[in-house]
């Protein structure tokens, strides 16, 4: 019934949509599988994309040519620039989407995607032969044929949702779970281990008192994820911010008793950053209230989602806690939290591009490899669908470093370290993260991307048009002089000590407070310089300008860290045989096997002495 696919995705959430696009978009031919046709690319948790580091994903994703910034932009109905108090490298771009448009719209993108075929169904098996992956198989037992296979299927791998003391097989709520695919791969010697997310309630807007609650508006200007021509914002809706009660705090403790996570029922390890309303009230006791973030679903919808009361204590409880919250007396619940517990895979069993060890031609992407968030699984699939669609080429595959991209961090983390709970991404887990801000994202990876044949001819030029601007831009800065009369008046304005001869226009825009657009407005020269740039182009100029020596530093610091990667490691190397290593060291390099001495180095447990005994082994 179906002819070999170059590209086979197994699951259609944030990881699958990527991963089958990459791949088609680099010419192959994909078949993107799911269970349900209608919930491809669903926001089964917050209605958001973006945040902390993970608007640098995003960015990121959209600089190499992936699609998950674009759906956003059409789709956004809130931006707001996070962390603007701090540097520029701790600046992170989040949105509040409209989670029904967000799914349409990123369906509509794959259907108009050239190469992508569809098939709704579950995969119970791999097809597999002499140690290679050769398709898959469904549960009406037909084959589909494929040169490599991507596994991205989230929470529903045996599936257990918790509500109270019920429990029932699903990967989500109202969906069944994903049966067969665990067990075929522990007898093709994976090991695989149990997880838990969480979700809140969402409740009727309509029944809820706003007015008492805490306004949290969008950027007065909302920018945007994507680098090419999306549509801005000309509206936004607001989100609301309240608190809990102490009385909030008894009635959930009062459920305890029938709660899945304090009696034992649930197994797996939540996230750490993102606990239920019970774990923090528990781990907390000493404060009596918790901020609630309240989002709106979408324009039209009334539905609404609260943010910080994730829960799985029976539906009752849920109800009567929420309804001592100022605001939400009266309010109706549409929908209960719940809890989910899946199996996963601990990644430590991939290679950097995400191909598995043991599988040739095998790529797991998404919440099966232990990560949390939309963002980071569709990292994983972008990277694990660029990959698979190179195996097929025949080229070399794409490894960003840690000094490339968070991706680069987010999958050496995973591979290297591994991870016994939900890993998330931090702008803390980023040494480099002065390099890697989301304002330079097209600038570091859409060369790579169109290289590739990913990023669009027309994405390629709208880099090269910034760089120019953003390189002509700094050099002006760098030759033009400013007076004391012209900055004086500006220089008080912003609390920064007067000018007491000329000076170079550089030594006044490194003064704290000091910007390129205020500068601007008092020289006629940085005036001129600046006629026809965009306000993009004028904000790159000016962070690469003042923070010239934190980048200096990171990337010294990152080429002597890349000398390690270029010291290969023979693929068959004996690390046994070498007695001089610690236990610990053989035992993790010789199953993790490592192909460079950088990449040892970041493997958990391989100590510096292990490295200078390598590195003598290596003949350095």
């Amino acid at each position: 019934m179906f002819a070999e696919y170059d590209v086979v995705v197994v699951g259609a959430g944030h990881a699958g949509c990527e991963a089958a696009a990459a791949a088609a978009n680099m010419g192959m031919k994909v078949m993107l599988v799911t269970m349900n046709m209608g919930t491809i690319a669903q926001m089964s948790c917050n209605p958001a994309m973006g945040g902390v580091a993970k608007g640098q994903l995003v960015r990121e994703i959209d600089a190499l040519g992936g699609y998950s910034g674009i759906v956003t932009d059409k789709t956004m109905i809130q931006f707001r620039m996070l962390n603007r108090s701090k540097g520029p490298a701790m600046w992170s771009p989040r949105a509040q989407s409209d989670r029904m448009r967000f799914a349409e719209t990123w369906r509509l993108h794959l259907e108009q995607t050239p190469n992508v075929d569809f098939w709704q169904e579950m995969i119970t098996g791999l097809m597999v032969k002499d140690g290679r992956v050769k398709g898959v198989r469904t549960q009406l037992g037909l084959e589909i044929p494929a040169k490599t296979v991507v596994l991205t299927n989230g929470t529903f791998l045996n599936g257990l949702i918790h509500i109270g003391e019920k429990q029932f097989g699903g990967g989500r709520t109202g969906e069944r779970a994903a049966v067969g695919l665990t067990a075929q791969l522990e007898g093709l010697g994976f090991e695989s281990g149990r997880m838990k997310t969480g979700t809140p309630p969402r409740v009727d807007g309509r029944t809820i008192r706003w007015e008492v609650m805490e306004e949290q508006p969008g950027d007065e200007v909302p920018g945007k994820f994507s680098y090419m021509d999306t549509p801005r914002l000309t509206k936004q809706r607001h989100c609301y911010i309240t608190y809990t009660h102490p009385r909030t705090h008894d009635l959930l403790r009062e459920g305890f008793d029938r709660s899945p996570m304090f009696n034992g029922r649930i197994q797996g390890l939540g996230p750490r950053y993102c606990p239920s309303i019970e774990d923090k009230i528990d781990r907390f006791a000493d404060r009596d209230r918790h901020q609630l973030f309240l989002e709106p679903e979408g324009w039209d919808t009334v539905e609404v989602y609260v943010n910080g009361f994730s829960s799985s204590l029976p539906e009752d409880v849920q109800l009567r806690a929420l309804r001592s919250v100022p605001g939400m007396e009266e309010v109706k619940m549409f929908r209960p939290g719940y809890a989910v517990e899946y199996d996963f895979f601990p990644p430590t069993q991939l290679k950097l591009t995400l191909e598995t060890q043991l599988v040739k031609n095998l790529f797991f992407a998404g919440q099966i490899n232990g990560t949390t968030g939309y963002e980071e699984a569709a990292s994983q699939g972008l990277m694990a669908g660029i990959n698979a669609a190179r195996l097929v080429q025949e080229e070399d595959p794409i490894i960003l470093k840690r000094d490339e991209a968070y991706i680069g961090v987010l999958i050496d983390d995973l591979v290297n370290k591994g991870t016994k709970e939900p890993y998330r991404m931090f702008t803390s887990r980023a040494e480099y993260r002065t390099l890697l801000r989301q304002d330079n994202a097209d600038l570091r990876l859409t060369s790579l991307g169109y290289a590739i044949g990913l990023a669009s001819e027309e994405r390629y030029q709208r880099m090269q048009a910034k760089q120019t601007a953003v390189e002509t831009l700094q050099a002006g800065i760098d030759q033009i002089s400013v007076s004391p009369e012209e900055m004086n008046s500006y220089l008080e304005s912003i609390g920064s000590s007067p000018l007491k001869q000329k000076v170079k226009a550089i030594s006044v825009l490194t003064r704290p407070n000091a910007t390129l657009t205020g500068m601007m407005a008092h020289s006629e020269a940085l005036r001129q310089l600046g006629e026809g740039h965009v306000e993009e182009h004028l904000d790159q100029a000016e962070i690469q300008v003042k923070y010239a020596g934190y980048i200096r530093k990171e990337k010294d610091l990152a080429e002597k860290m890349m000398r390690l990667d270029e010291i290969r490691i023979p693929e068959q190397f004996d690390f046994h045989a070498i007695t001089a290593l610690s236990a610990e060291g053989r035992e993790k390099l010789s199953r993790m096997r490592p192909a460079s001495l950088g990449q040892a180095s970041r493997i958990s447990g391989v100590t510096p002495a292990d490295v200078s005994v390598l590195m003598v082994y290596m003949g350095r």
